[in-house]
């Protein structure tokens, strides 16, 4: 049977759903304690952005195809436009802090020209932020602070100070996943191996005569991982992008291919996967300086 989604297009339509008052329209903060759901599976599609605190193991989130490393003390955010699945623990009271805010909060703001630097809220698959107590607290205490302002009546200053306590709280979660993305160095390492692994198979195969080079995205599908968390873990782990990283590994095989075989400049092209001669030829001029004849006879 399918499931109902519903969907949450405003704050105040959040807020009625837990008995809240709404204080702003375009921003709130909800404390939701031992929630007994009417459903085992809810499924919600968001227009609002949404930073949730989870509190005890009462419910388990899923978003795309598997769950999220979600446990008690987690962070995990959505954007407008994604679609959550929450699983409810049959017996068990769900409870969480949140902070949810629509689009048109940011509208005029610095923060509206920052939001693309939170690229966490592209994450999906199993990578949820794990916070340690000082971290919490340190998240619940900016909650307080929106809180706060948002009881102040509303005037001239309201979205200045609510916008700057939200960015406070996204630029923290930053913060954290910096230290996430350390304290994981062993298992991220195990990713790492994997991906150029993955891009070495490819290539020496001829998938890339039908399908073109590897892209970011397949990388990412076949670990698992949404795009912008793993182009921040390699970012993290090797100092770049993942683009940029594949398109070493490319050099790097037409490399060998000119100075190993006599095959035309064309022929290896095609064989890597590239659209065109000249696409290939700019490429590899920009990351070797030659042109690939060049290379060839300079070898």
């Amino acid at each position: 049977m399918a499931q109902k989604i519903q969907t949450i297009s405003t704050i105040d339509q959040y807020n009625r759903m837990f008995g809240v008052v709404t204080r702003h329209p375009l921003v709130t903060v909800v404390e939701v304690k031992d929630y007994v759901p009417e459903e085992i599976v809810s499924v919600t599609r968001y227009g609002l952005y949404a930073v949730f605190l989870k509190q005890g193991t009462g419910c388990t989130l899923r978003y795309g195809r598997e769950q999220y490393d979600y446990q008690d003390g987690s962070i995990v955010c959505f954007a407008p436009g994604q679609t959550v699945t929450v699983e409810f623990q049959t017996g068990e009271h769900a409870s969480w802090k949140a902070l949810l805010f629509h689009p048109d909060l940011l509208f005029d703001t610095p923060l509206a020209e920052r939001m693309a630097q939170y690229s966490y809220f592209g994450y999906d698959q199993r990578e949820a932020l794990h916070v340690s107590g000082e971290e919490r607290r340190i998240f619940e205490d900016t909650l307080e602070h929106i809180k706060r302002e948002m009881e102040h009546a509303v005037d001239k200053h309201s979205q200045q100070l609510l916008t700057v306590y939200v960015q406070l709280i996204l630029d923290y979660c930053l913060r954290f996943y910096d230290r996430q993305f350390i304290t994981r160095h062993k298992a991220n390492s195990k990713l790492i191996t994997r991906f150029e692994q993955l891009v070495d198979d490819y290539l020496s195969s001829d998938r890339p005569a039908f399908e073109g080079l590897p892209s970011v995205a397949w990388c990412a599908g076949e670990l698992c991982l949404s795009p912008n968390y793993f182009g921040d873990l390699v970012r993290k782990e090797l100092g770049g992008t993942a683009k940029d990283f594949i398109t070493r590994k490319v050099i790097e095989r037409a490399k060998r291919e000119l100075r190993s075989t006599d095959r035309p400049v064309s022929h290896i092209s095609e064989r890597l996967g590239f659209s065109s001669v000249s696409h290939f030829t700019r490429m590899f001029k920009a990351q070797t300086g030659q042109t690939p004849t060049e290379f060839r006879a300079s070898a």
